[in-house]
């Protein structure tokens, strides 16, 4: 009986060891992580009874909390919901949430460690407690600008400053009105939650830094130059053959340059009128000579691979690898397999107008408590040196001809220099075209670097190109900021 005994009690002593060791580690290490969850439910219950922190952009609220007497005390507002809802995200009863409402949860509602001593004030005091601010980098009458400019085409925009990669703008369409989620009313929430969720437009998708990315097309080319000048393998002279067309290897397939055509006449081409013209059977040549190593390397540096955090994480854009021939040339156009973000594509065109030099992306600049004291502030970051000053310098100079005189001219600013590069990328068959524009301005002492994305060829099918629709947006972008 002893032995009997001894044995149940060594099996409950095992079971409480166990508990109190999964207890302690949830407590002690996945704590912030569970909290900061946008599907914990008793969190998110906690903060409706909270004063949460409002959401700021020039010091004016586009989120906050708005006192009700109901059983939750606050209601989660949005102002201007549809042009800020891919920054702020959204703050729901049973949906979680997203954005910045998500990422910076534990700011503003409050609970962050940081915030512990006016948590322990508020409790001596018996005050309510109070979720802090933030203050986001955008600008509003850029933000306005962006939003107005893409009307009622499917894409993005994103707007950062290159020396410091503050975000100015990020827009994403088609979008969604965060109020509805945000509503006391279960069962109103989770009706608006699936018909948005179930939209063939895909509203509630950030096409900013998410969904099924885009093939970039020829502003990939911007990258291919850089990797090319920086590699010391070509200069802006280098010459390549020019036929009209080019038969892929080992197979049928043909490639043809987008006006069709040699490129600018001539039997051959250099590397500056290639990408002035934007043309593809030069670059397919020059990628099958640089090889798949160095343009991988150089997209790496640049930020593909990586999740850019801003503080929302974005997704990965992506070179393939393990590429043949022909699809390694493909590639070298921004056909085949790469795919990007808009993000991703300013952060390209910030770098080169950053003097090679590019820093992290962040929608954030500050974080402000209850009494006005700064939280955290954040500082310029270096995220990577993906080409040299004077790789940028030649490359900056061969994107302004590409506007001054070449195929991004609808960009043109009177009396400012404007480095720019279309695209206008296939997805095969009779699918409408994705159009594109990335650039900065003035091209001497940028201001502002940009990517601007149209989706479904612009309402044109494939009779349009990224100077026609894409073009002409990120100009009124690019003024936006010079006349501020």
């Amino acid at each position: 009986m002893n032995k009997e005994l001894r044995r149940v009690s060594l099996v409950a002593l095992a079971m409480f060891l166990a508990l109190f060791v999964s207890t302690s580690v949830i407590q002690v290490f996945a704590v912030d992580g569970l909290r900061a969850d946008g599907r914990n439910a008793r969190t998110l219950f906690e903060s409706y009874s909270a004063e949460r922190g409002p959401i700021l952009i020039d010091g004016a609220p586009i989120a906050e909390s708005v006192p009700v007497d109901t059983q939750y005390e606050f209601l989660r507002t949005y102002l201007q919901p549809e042009l800020y809802a891919a920054i702020t995200g959204y703050f729901t009863l049973n949906q979680g949430n997203t954005g910045i409402e998500g990422e910076l949860n534990d700011f503003l509602s409050g609970s962050a460690n940081e915030q512990f001593l006016d948590q322990l004030g508020a409790l001596v005091t018996g005050q309510r407690p109070r979720g802090a601010a933030v203050e986001l980098t955008v600008d509003p009458v850029v933000q306005q600008a962006a939003w107005d400019a893409l009307g009622d085409q499917q894409g993005s925009v994103v707007a950062i400053e290159p020396a410091t990669g503050r975000i100015l703008a990020l827009v994403s369409k088609p979008a969604y009105d965060p109020n509805r989620l945000a509503a006391h009313d279960t069962q109103g929430v989770l009706a608006a939650y699936e018909e948005l969720i179930n939209s063939a437009d895909d509203p509630l998708v950030n096409r900013a830094i998410a969904g099924d990315l885009y093939f970039p097309g020829s502003v990939f080319k911007v990258l291919m130059t850089a990797a090319a000048i920086d590699s010391g393998a070509f200069e802006p002279e280098s010459e390549f053959p020019n036929p009209p067309s080019l038969e892929l290897p080992n197979s049928s397939s043909v490639i043809s340059n987008s006006e069709g055509g040699a490129c600018g006449g001539g039997e051959t081409v250099t590397l500056a009128t290639a990408l002035r013209l934007s043309c593809n059977i030069p670059f397919a040549q020059l990628g099958l000579e640089l090889g798949e190593g160095t343009i991988a390397d150089y997209a790496e540096a640049f930020g593909f691979g990586t999740r850019v955090e801003i503080p929302m994480r974005s997704t990965a854009s992506t070179f393939p690898t393990g590429l043949d021939d022909a699809q390694l040339m493909l590639s070298s156009f921004g056909q085949y397999d790469v795919r990007v973000t808009p993000l991703q594509i300013a952060m390209i065109s910030a770098a080169i107008a950053n003097g090679g030099n590019l820093m992290q992306p962040t929608l954030v600049e500050r974080v402000i408590a209850p009494d006005l004291s700064i939280v955290q502030e954040d500082e310029p970051v270096l995220l990577s040196q993906p080409v040299s000053r004077e790789t940028a310098s030649i490359l900056t100079q061969l994107m302004v001809d590409g506007v001054a005189n070449g195929a991004a001219s609808n960009a043109t600013i009177e009396g400012v220099a404007v480095a720019g590069k279309t695209g206008t990328a296939e997805n095969g068959g009779e699918t409408p075209f994705t159009l594109w524009f990335t650039g900065f301005a003035p091209a001497d002492d940028p201001q502002v670097a940009i990517a601007v994305v149209v989706e479904n060829g612009g309402g044109f099918g494939q009779t349009a190109f990224g100077n026609r629709v894409a073009a002409p947006i990120a100009k009124t972008v690019l003024e936006a900021v010079l006349n501020r």
